[in-house]
């Protein structure tokens, strides 16, 4: 009995780990997420990151990353994250936006559609009232809105009680908040959904932020189809499990051929498609922080570019001669050229738990020193890490807090942290500047980090990244050289 059983779980895993059947029911999926656009033309199309971008084509939907998580609304774990607050979806669209994400195992929509997001729009809605108190507000809706069947009643009044603390935590953070001129409110759309709901601009009482959950809900999560393939539910979660290296962005770019192929040839063909892919990286613009002036900008090691002198550049700068570049990356460094040796460092980030050591007490300390001297020249600083949203995240929270005070001015930490002899020269500028006596505590670094996520909301640094940003900024320097 327990073989026959274990046989049975060993061929539904097999299954779902398919990769053709997996794509074929991404496929059936964009349909109908195309059908929802289809009736909302005018509402921007978002893909919830990561599983979203599967189902959503980028040449529909809008180019702005949303990450709202589902561990923020799994049961008991609710919260209303400041470091995903998702606060430029409030400039994009006062008439609704599509939101598009999926869920796998048999639920109807994941907890991301209906908790995150619903938690979201009623701490939104109370901030702005919170914030914008002069505004008159009739009828401004600050109730919490879940999907009936899908939150239980229970669950429902357990979150309620939260939602004002955490409206208050977000009206006094550093996020600049719209006064919005109606409230917010979810509705949710599945593939079960019998129509879809109309919004008439002239009768409006709210902004409809549309959840999408994309995939069919099927026992089990598998369901066999006439077309040659088994659908499964959810199929672009946890894409790392069955996608051979493939992502959604490699398969939008090859989306007919790899869609066309047979069951056959599938594999060969997205082999294929992935090693294209390592030798065709776009680039994008760093993020320019603008509290601080644009001075310190953030962007992922693929956005910088080695020019034919050998001299790294980024794009969209124009000229890109007052931008000095401070590059972290676990891989090999690029034939950049040495004429570049004083504005730009590279600074090598083993990874695993050695890394989290390296980067608290060497490469902390040397991007610090490089970043002040940088600044004190008179240059932007771009600070670049592999992924663009970890350790360049956590370079620049530091160089924010110790180099500009809560205004966003730049001033000098101590003279006593860095004066290379090599920069002897600018120790009369330096005096001249203002010290920075702002009150250092985790509010203030956490506003710092508010600063970069209102220009990079696509930011996400580790929990280690934070937590030796933190000892860095708040532990004695005796201390820490005892730790090294």
């Amino acid at each position: 009995m327990n073989t026959d059983r274990n046989k049975t779980f060993s061929h539904l895993r097999k299954e779902s780990l398919d990769v053709y059947n997996r794509l074929k029911s991404i496929e059936e999926d964009i349909k109908f997420v195309n059908q929802v656009h289809d009736a909302y033309p005018d509402f921007p199309l978002l893909p919830n990151l990561r599983c979203g971008a599967w189902y959503t084509d980028p040449c529909l939907a809008a180019p702005h990353p949303v990450y709202f998580k589902s561990t923020d609304g799994h049961f008991a774990n609710w919260s209303f994250n400041l470091r995903r607050a998702n606060l430029h979806l409030l400039n994009l669209n006062h008439r609704g936006i599509v939101l598009v994400d999926s869920t796998r195992s048999g639920k109807r929509m994941p907890d991301a559609l209906s908790k995150t997001i619903p938690i979201w729009c009623t701490v939104v809605n109370r901030a702005v009232r919170l914030r914008h108190r002069e505004t008159p507000r009739q009828k401004w809706d600050i109730s919490l809105h879940t999907p009936p069947g899908v939150v239980s009643t229970q669950e429902h009044s357990q979150i309620v009680p939260l939602l004002d603390g955490w409206a208050e935590s977000l009206n006094k953070s550093s996020y600049s908040l719209p006064d919005l001129s109606l409230p917010l409110r979810p509705i949710w759309i599945t593939p079960t959904s019998s129509s879809f709901p109309k919004f008439s601009p002239t009768e409006q009482t709210f902004i409809p932020i549309i959840c999408v959950s994309a995939s069919h809900q099927v026992e089990e999560g598998f369901d066999r189809r006439s077309g040659g393939f088994v659908y499964i539910q959810g199929s672009g979660d946890d894409h790392e499990l069955w996608g051979m290296g493939l992502n959604p962005d490699i398969f939008w770019h090859n989306r007919e051929r790899i869609l066309s192929a047979n069951r056959s040839e599938v594999e060969t063909i997205i082999a294929s498609c992935v090693n294209g892919a390592q030798n065709t990286v776009t680039a994008r613009p760093p993020s320019a922080v603008a509290r601080v002036n644009g001075r310190i900008l953030v962007c992922a090691t693929s956005d910088l570019i080695v020019k034919s002198s050998g001299h790294l550049s980024a794009i969209f700068f124009g000229e890109s001669g007052d931008v000095a570049y401070l590059v972290l990356s676990s891989r090999d460094r690029n034939n950049t050229s040495t004429d570049d040796a004083r504005n730009v460092l590279y600074i090598p980030t083993p990874d695993g738990k050695k890394g989290h050591a390296h980067f608290l007490q060497m490469a902390l300390p040397r991007a610090m020193e490089f970043v002040q001297t940088q600044l004190a020249e008179g240059m932007r600083v771009c600070i670049a890490c592999d992924s663009g949203n970890d350790l360049s995240i956590g370079v620049a929270t530091a160089a924010l807090q110790k180099y500009f005070d809560d205004e966003g001015n730049f001033v000098v930490d101590g003279l006593h942290d860095i004066i290379p002899g090599r920069y002897n020269t600018l120790i009369i500028y330096i005096l001249c500047l203002p010290t920075n006596d702002t009150l250092l505590d985790k509010r203030t670094i956490r506003m710092r980090l508010e600063w970069i996520i209102a220009a990079r909301p696509e930011a996400n640094p580790t929990r280690d990244t934070l937590k030796r940003v933190n000892e860095l900024l708040l532990t004695s320097d005796s201390f820490l050289r005892k730790r090294c």
